[in-house]
């Protein structure tokens, strides 16, 4: 996983619960980074579930929910260092169903060797459109974060339904109408 995902989620830590709860959860975690992470270093995945783990616990917030509130911070760091690539659509649904044949293709460019989930489109309309979520990650609240964040990006509002496909969440049905 690439050392971007991880500042970015330490530094969403310090915003929410202070910096106290940073130095808590690295301390808490066997790290074999230590807690420091470069944008473009790559660190296992495990290290991410660690830190998630244990805010969780000591937030008392579900990792579901932290993975959301995760994603919808991650849009601004899109906006902030890639508004060419927002500027390239017109709606949100464009932008969301595009992920997969267009977004990543310019985040391969950025991280060659970044492990991306896929985003199948299984059909799209102009107010609507319906994706499948594949990931061994399971991080399919962090893209709903990023979905949330689209569209009120677009002064949108959606509706946005998640159905886990696999109950481990490692396959999940979007089905967004805008």
């Amino acid at each position: 996983m690439k050392g971007i995902i991880f500042s970015e989620f330490l530094d969403l830590v310090e915003e929410k619960f202070g910096l106290e709860m940073v130095d808590h959860i690295i301390s808490s975690s066997d790290l074999e980074s230590q807690g420091v992470y470069t944008a473009i270093g790559t660190y296992n995945f495990s290290e991410m579930l660690q830190l998630l783990q244990h805010l969780s616990k000591s937030t008392e917030i579900s990792i579901d929910q932290l993975l959301l509130i995760y994603g919808e911070h991650f849009f601004r760091v899109i906006e902030d260092s890639y508004p060419g690539l927002l500027a390239t659509y017109k709606d949100p649904i464009e932008m969301i169903s595009s992920i997969e044949n267009h977004i990543h293709v310019e985040v391969r460019k950025i991280y060659p060797d970044a492990e991306l989930p896929t985003f199948d489109v299984l059909e799209k309309t102009e107010n609507s459109v319906i994706l499948i979520y594949k990931s061994s990650r399971a991080m399919h609240h962090f893209g709903l974060g990023l979905m949330n964040k689209t569209f009120e990006h677009f002064n949108a509002t959606p509706t946005i339904v998640l159905e886990k496909i696999k109950e481990d969440g490692t396959e999940v049905r979007f089905i967004i109408k805008n």
